[in-house]
């Protein structure tokens, strides 16, 4: 496998230009930390889901970054090429690839004389990798992209507005507690933990949409 461009056009999430442009430095530390703690999860999870090991999957995330910063600066804003979304979703399927043939008996000197060794054919290739969700890669990959910019959102959020609205928020909107369980647990009225809630939800609303725009 080979971290080469293949950039299909998929643009349900842009990446910001500004920060693929900054990743062309590879000495601005600050602009990959911000990559790396964006998208490293992203990248973790579809590995998980294609059906690698915690350790495969963390290689997954490592080799996948190297493959980013390796090939970042042949990358151009040019939609007719495809998208970063594209890019790296394909640099992550390569690498799962790769982790898959892996496991696979090494060949060496000694092959001949191993029957049970399986014939390169019959190695696995990306089609054959096992989904517990039964979903193909494609639906994994999307749906985690989604994920991904759904909690950044949050996180935004949630810097934003009172520890304790926050609170109330996750623990009715994300626990499933009852809204007369919250208001008790808060002293606060039924009232004030709809108000709350919707207050939240629309912020991260409005910040899902910022982020979109921010990103190609």
């Amino acid at each position: 496998m080979t971290c080469a461009m293949a950039m299909p056009s998929d643009d349900l999430i842009p990446t910001r230009y500004s920060l693929l442009s900054r990743l062309q430095d590879w000495d601005d530390q600050e602009s990959w930390k911000d990559f790396f703690d964006t998208y490293w999860r992203l990248i973790y999870a579809v590995a998980m889901k294609a059906g690698l090991s915690e350790s495969e999957a963390q290689d997954v995330v490592q080799e996948t970054v190297i493959c980013v910063a390796k090939g970042i600066h042949k990358f151009k804003r040019d939609p007719a090429r495809g998208t970063f979304k594209g890019w790296l979703r394909n640099l992550t399927r390569w690498r799962i690839a790769d982790q898959f043939e892996k496991r696979a008996p090494a060949r060496g000197a000694g092959a001949a004389v191993m029957p049970e060794i399986p014939d390169e054919a019959h190695w696995p290739v990306l089609e054959e990798i096992p989904d517990p969700s039964s979903m193909d890669l494609e639906s994994v990959w999307n749906a985690e992209w989604q994920s991904n910019l759904f909690e950044a959102a949050v996180e935004r959020v949630k810097r934003r507005v009172k520890e304790e609205h926050y609170q109330i928020f996750h623990l009715h909107v994300v626990k499933g507690w009852p809204v007369s369980k919250v208001a008790r647990a808060f002293k606060v009225s039924s009232g004030q933990v709809y108000l709350i809630k919707h207050r939240i939800a629309a912020l991260i609303k409005k910040e899902t949409r910022i982020l979109e725009k921010k990103m190609f």
